[in-house]
């Protein structure tokens, strides 16, 4: 098992680059239920938080609501593959959605982008549309496709427990 400081970054090098996650969450009835979104990760060289600008839509916060947890997993064409297993809060204040909101805004290409740019937004991170869903991480697993290939590469995993 890998420590955290071993893996977030290469974990946030890949996500970050990869960019788009399959997310799930799931129902009342325990059911998954997947969508794409894009997380945003930050290593301050202790911890990582990951951090998605979304809608709380109903469904996402029923199934939430319900069960605080999610899988993000990303995969590119050349088979490199991470996933997160976190924790999730959601958050409406005012200050924390600008902070997110500017944080995707000033954060490099090509995980960065201005969330304006989504219309149900338009009015900015006041926006009863937008909110902050903050991600703990729990579990890490960062798997590039030079090892699914036999070329090489370090599978890492880590678990919070």
């Amino acid at each position: 098992m890998t420590d955290l400081t071993h893996i977030a970054p290469p974990f946030v090098e890949m996500a970050h680059r990869i960019v788009w996650a399959s997310v799930a969450t799931t129902d009342a009835e325990g059911h998954p239920r997947s969508r794409i979104l894009h997380p945003l990760w930050e290593w301050d060289g202790s911890s990582l938080v990951g951090w998605i600008a979304t809608g709380p839509t109903p469904v996402k916060r029923a199934h939430l609501e319900r069960t605080p947890y999610l899988s993000a997993s990303y995969w590119a064409p050349n088979h490199d593959t991470c996933s997160a297993e976190c924790r999730t809060e959601w958050y409406f204040d005012d200050e924390t959605r600008e902070r997110i909101w500017q944080a995707f805004k000033d954060a490099p290409a090509p995980v960065g982008y201005d969330p304006a740019i989504i219309p149900a937004w338009a009015d900015g991170p006041r926006s009863p549309a937008f909110a902050a869903l903050r991600l703990e991480p729990l579990r890490l697993r960062v798997f590039p496709g030079t090892a699914l290939l036999g070329q090489g590469g370090e599978v890492r995993t880590w678990s919070k427990a």
